[in-house]
């Protein structure tokens, strides 16, 4: 008997890259790292030197912590590994908190074997007018140690690698470039506001990177989607240099779920082979295909289907009509406006359960803002229909309160005490010392404990004065401090096991019905990811005791202060109209250290309010373009099972 063929996989045949998908960022890291081990054993073996193109920035920092942990644990040896950085900025001290210098020898090189003479990173404090020997002189030493093995890289928002902005020739060299404002704006996280993000770098050129033998990308997070897309679909254009990889013969991209988001195999699978439809699978394709063709879902017709490649779909499930009118549903059952379920109003569709009412909820906030920011509305709704709002404010966020609002705040209480006739010697002399430090503060140095403790203070009192604007008694207010988060720098600790047992123990305290917690992952400095994963984890183990009240205990995720969800994601939605739009954003304004001049702010320039209100209508107007009613916003939340 003939057998027949294996079907093809045909999955991936929109990409010009390859692309290996891993499900969370320290799989995908723990592979190249494994790649990179591979290789230097490799080369051990044939008593060769292993030279390695490396990368800095966010995207390798896990694959740094997984090279250590092979050095450490399984005598991975880097005496013949000789390094190349891509790039640095300029002009910038050695040892600035913010330099690729400093970063390797914190992530890497002090923490594994080595050779002081085989690193070479770009100069940030070479004289300006010896950049071009300096740039040159790499090139040679690239040449010198035959050329790179192995290329790491990163890709920013734009398409850049390196710091080879859009526009950047394929024949470029090593050189100093004039950084992209939107390359500023989203590094301004490792600084204290945009105005002190260098405007110059010195990056290795694209014909460089090209010349290496291996290149790996690796992308992490759903900010990185689009570009990725871009670079691994559409054409090679120097307008996004990471598409020009498509030009070397030895080139794969290692991304996250999230980072593939936008590929075709994931956002329009039916194009790429068969595809099973379920419905959320339906409701992504009829969407999506609504907001393109810009037709309300009602009004999609079957030609509308064969036309954007859904054919498939009308051959199984049937006419266009009844599949339109079942997405119609599926739309309209995540809006509401009673977000902890009403009360002796039983609706089997509502996204939430009608009993218990009311019911204990509790929002864990990763800063003390992202409550007012991302849920505001919905903050103050299960407070003015009954239910026991409790907050936990996870870190102390006080890493983005600016110095001189530090100053400010100790005036006031000297002040304070001079008019209230109090002896102010303590507070003038820690007034004086906060000045001192202040004053002489370097790049290089983190704050003292006592002004950490001070802009903590800040953050904790505007986060007071919010709940109380809302209506939460005080003794629902919950400062947690996880210890992860109390570095004084932008870099955090790992989450641990103190951080999952203070969590546990406001729950057990609370037993609540609800919890919201923060979903919007694309945060910059990582805060959200680890709060929400002590979170996760500190849920299962109580779980896993057996604790009566968690089997009623529902996780929802919000989004908002750095990211919104697609509108096929979202399971509850919360309308909100213009007068409640406004209390939102006068509760936001009670965070006076976060307005204006937002620190540590990431790649969107607005401030949290602007974004906030913008994604909220964005939302709103999405279902009004599908063909649900107007609001004038919306917060959207996903269900998370754990």
């Amino acid at each position: 008997m003939a057998k027949h063929p294996a079907p093809v996989d045909l999955s991936d045949s929109f990409e010009k890259i390859p692309v290996k998908i891993f499900s969370e960022q320290k799989d995908g890291s723990r592979f190249v790292a494994q790649q990179i081990a591979t290789l230097i054993r490799q080369k051990q073996k044939e008593k060769k030197h292993c030279v390695l193109g490396l990368a800095t920035g966010s995207t390798p920092k896990s694959l740094y912590d997984e090279l250590v942990r092979l050095h450490k644990e399984e005598k991975l040896s880097f005496k013949n590994v000789i390094t190349f950085n891509l790039d640095e900025y300029y002009p910038i001290d050695n040892d600035a908190l913010q330099s690729y210098n400093r970063f390797m020898h914190t992530h890497l090189f002090d923490q594994v074997d080595i050779l002081p003479k085989n690193i070479h990173i770009p100069d940030g404090e070479i004289a300006k007018d010896k950049i071009k020997e300096h740039c040159r002189q790499y090139e040679q030493k690239i040449k010198e140690a035959g050329g790179i093995d192995l290329q790491i890289l990163g890709i920013g928002n734009n398409g850049h690698i390196g710091f080879n902005e859009p526009g950047s020739g394929i024949y470029s060299k090593t050189r100093l470039i004039t950084l992209d404002n939107s390359t500023r704006i989203a590094n301004a996280y490792e600084f204290a506001n945009i105005s002190e993000v260098p405007r110059l770098a010195i990056t290795m050129g694209i014909s460089t990177i090209l010349q290496s033998k291996k290149i790996i990308l690796m992308g992490w997070g759903s900010a990185k989607a689009p570009v990725i897309k871009k670079a691994v679909e559409d054409d090679d254009t120097e307008q996004v240099p990471a598409s020009l990889l498509q030009n070397h013969d030895d080139v794969l991209f290692v991304v996250d779920d999230a980072a593939a988001a936008e590929l075709t195999r994931n956002k329009s699978p039916w194009l790429t082979g068969e595809c099973e439809w379920t419905p959320a699978m339906i409701k992504k394709a009829v969407v999506n295909m609504a907001l393109k063709l810009k037709k309300p879902v009602l009004s999609l017709t079957n030609s509308d289907y064969n036309e954007y490649g859904l054919g498939d779909l009308l051959v199984e499930k049937g006419d266009a009509y009844e599949i339109n009118l079942q997405v119609y549903y599926l739309l309209r059952d995540t809006i509401t406006g009673w977000p902890g379920g009403k009360k002796d109003y039983h609706l089997p569709t509502h996204p939430e359960r009608s009993e218990p009412n009311p019911k204990r909820v509790i929002i864990f906030s990763p800063h003390p803002d992202d409550d007012i920011i991302s849920m505001g509305g919905t903050f103050q709704r299960l407070h003015d229909q009954g239910h026991e709002v409790h907050v936990g404010y996870q870190t102390s966020g006080n890493i983005a309160v600016t110095d001189e609002f530090v100053t400010r705040f100790i005036d006031f209480a000297v002040g304070f005490e001079e008019i209230a006739g109090i002896d102010t010697s303590k507070s003038g002399k820690i007034l004086a010392n906060a000045r001192r430090f202040l004053s002489r503060k370097k790049s290089n140095q983190t704050d003292t404990p006592a002004i950490r403790a001070i802009k903590g203070l800040i953050r904790r009192g505007e986060a007071k004065a919010t709940c109380r604007y809302v209506g939460i008694p005080d003794n629902n207010i919950h400062f947690l401090n996880l210890p992860f988060y109390e570095t004084g720098t932008i870099e955090k600790k790992p989450m641990s096991e103190k951080d999952i047992k203070i969590t546990i123990e406001l729950l057990r305290k609370i037993k609540p019905h609800q919890v919201y917690c923060a979903g919007d992952f694309a945060d910059p400095h990582g805060t959200h990811i680890v709060c929400f994963n002590v979170v996760l984890e500190a849920l299962r183990r109580i779980k896993a005791a057996g604790d009566e009240w968690i089997s009623d205990c529902w996780l929802w995720l919000y989004k908002g202060a750095w990211q919104e969800w697609n509108i096929e994601e979202i399971e509850m939605a919360i309308p909100m109209s213009p007068d409640q739009v406004l209390k939102k954003r006068f509760g936001i304004f009670i965070h006076q250290s976060q307005k204006d001049m937002v620190p540590f702010q990431g790649s969107d320039s607005r401030e949290f309010w602007q974004r906030a209100e913008e994604r909220n209508a964005a939302t709103a107007n999405l279902y009004a373009d599908l063909g649900l009613t107007h609001y004038a916003a919306m917060e959207a939340f996903v269900r998370w099972h754990y």
